[in-house]
């Protein structure tokens, strides 16, 4: 047991390793970064033209709180694993000093691992990029009751809601925003490892597939193609609010004692799932996954 423990460990190192020769990974950390950077600047630069501070994690809050930033910094995975599994000149040497079930184990490890990585990368990227105007108390700050309390937040784009101020702490909502976050993106990954397993570039499609529907199945979107009324607009808000993958990633979203929207608990457990789910198929898929090396290096 123990050996083949140390052997998914290893086989897991390995896929790391690839990281310092990767444009591709460099590439979706950079795009990563630079996403932060342009959606967290509108709240810098409001804490900076009006002279006031914010909570260290306000600037991720109110920045990935939202479906559209979700949305955004999730097709950075799109590109990390679009080649998963990685088929390089040194798997069939794994392959044959391990085994299959090993090397398929250390490759959802990998995913697991890497997409934790690059969600906790996003966190810190977007407190480094305001540093300068936070403090770290659990306390909501007077740019966030500016922002929340008025329309200013609305017309600036800055996505901050009066239940959240009103109902949690910037800590504990850091939280469930990160692991919803997380439950998200891991969705992903094994989505789109189980659709490279099933069919070369498969999983991109997939990947594409599942972030569109998240988006297509937006409520205000919604109404503005149909131009539904605000009774009809409040169911939809509850039912796709219960259907869609990316709504359930979006902390305002969910209930919070006074509606029917899905609990975080729920949202937990439906992306735990369905993570699980796709990560057992993937390993059941790789018994007869047929193998195609380009060739090996020289």
């Amino acid at each position: 047991m123990l050996s083949a423990i140390r052997a998914v460990l290893m086989l897991t190192l390995v896929n790391f390793r690839r990281w310092r020769r990767s444009p591709q990974i460099w590439m979706a950390f950079g795009l990563g970064f630079v996403a932060c950077f342009l959606l967290t600047n509108k709240t810098v630069v409001f804490a900076q033209e009006h002279g006031t501070v914010m909570q260290m994690f306000e600037p991720f809050i109110w920045t990935f709180g939202d479906a559209k930033s979700i949305l955004l910094i999730s097709l950075c995975l799109l590109l990390l694993f679009a080649d998963m599994p990685s088929l390089g000149a040194e798997v069939p040497l794994m392959l044959i000093r391990t085994s299959r079930r090993q090397w398929m184990a250390a490759q959802i490890l990998y995913l697991m691992l890497s997409t934790l990585l690059f969600t906790l990368f996003i966190l810190i990227s977007s407190c480094l990029l305001s540093a300068q105007y936070v403090y770290p108390a659990n306390q909501w700050s007077e740019t966030a009751a500016i922002l929340g309390y008025s329309d200013i937040g609305h017309a600036i784009a800055v996505p901050s809601f009066v239940k959240v101020l009103e109902l949690t702490y910037p800590y504990p909502c850091t939280v469930h925003i990160f692991l919803l976050m997380l439950g998200y993106s891991m969705v992903l990954s094994g989505l789109m490892f189980l659709g490279n397993l099933l069919r070369a570039r498969l999983g991109m499609v997939m990947g594409v597939i599942y972030s569109g529907f998240g988006l297509v199945l937006n409520p205000d979107l919604i109404s503005e193609w149909f131009h539904i009324s605000q009774y009809q607009r409040a169911k939809a808000n509850i039912l796709f609010g219960w259907c869609s993958p990316l709504n359930h990633a979006t902390y305002y979203m969910h209930n919070f004692g006074y509606d029917n929207l899905p609990r975080l608990n729920t949202s937990y457990l439906i992306f735990g799932c369905a993570a699980f789910v796709l990560f057992a198929l993937s390993f059941l898929r790789a018994r007869r996954y047929a193998f195609h090396f380009t060739g090996t290096e020289r």
